[in-house]
């Protein structure tokens, strides 16, 4: 064990071209998707704070309910869409990253959007009133919404980040786990382990726990940095 984990290290000390080439592939594909998940689902989570229309309930527990998709059935959902005999098939984007970020933007939106209408919807119980006497549309309060609880939000896009991240099924399936083209962290993991290569699978775990944490470090800086500043 101890052997395996100084080669472990050894890789992450050299820089190993197949461990960066992964971890690169891997930041590229999930950051992609959380920025344009975070397009989507932070404003439809906002207009669903404050929207009133008929079944907006039942929106909402819908939107709840897909926070907990399970990610081989976006996976095969993506797949169908983006096979030759799919509605975008002529795209030829199976088995490469772009289906891999359509796959993890299909798990992010949902989460963001659940945790950005909480945030957004406990402020707009305290603002609503102010808005409507200063005239503003659903539309301007919603970018003013979000734009005050934009350091709460930080919450949302971290739990996309870990999300898009830490997913598995839905890549291998669109994504085909394919050496120097479509393999990020978490799909080599798996690989080497079954294969019995352990260092790689080691190092890109502790580069994935590192990433994740990282994150989460500077997110919480921020908030500090926030609460000092505006209170």
């Amino acid at each position: 064990m101890s052997e395996t984990l100084l080669e472990a290290l050894r890789l992450l000390g050299t820089f190993d071209a197949k461990l960066m080439d992964i971890v690169w592939l891997s930041l590229r594909v999930s950051m992609t998707a959380v920025v344009a998940g975070a397009v989507i689902g932070l404003p439809l989570g906002a207009w669903l704070a404050v929207a009133e229309f008929p079944g907006r309930n039942a929106l909402v527990v819908i939107v709840n309910g897909l926070m907990g998709l399970p990610s081989v059935v976006v996976g095969v959902v993506v797949y169908l869409a983006l096979s030759r005999s799919g509605p975008f098939g002529s795209l030829g984007l199976l088995f490469s990253p772009g289906a891999m970020v359509i796959a993890q933007m299909m798990l992010v939106i949902p989460l963001m959007a659940a945790l950005t209408r909480q945030t957004v919807e406990d402020a707009w119980r305290d603002y609503a009133l102010e808005f409507r006497v200063m005239g503003f549309s659903r539309a301007q309060s919603v970018a003013t919404l979000i734009h005050d609880c934009r350091h709460s939000l930080l919450v949302a896009l971290l739990a996309g980040v870990g999300r898009a991240m830490s997913e598995v099924g839905a890549v291998m399936i669109v994504g085909g786990n394919i050496d120097n083209v479509t393999r990020v962290m978490t799909t080599a993991i798996a690989l080497e382990t079954s294969k019995g290569d352990l260092p790689l699978a080691i190092a890109l775990g502790i580069v994935l726990m590192g990433v994740v944490l990282a994150l989460n470090a500077g997110a919480f800086q921020v908030r500090r940095w926030a609460m000092r500043r505006f209170g």
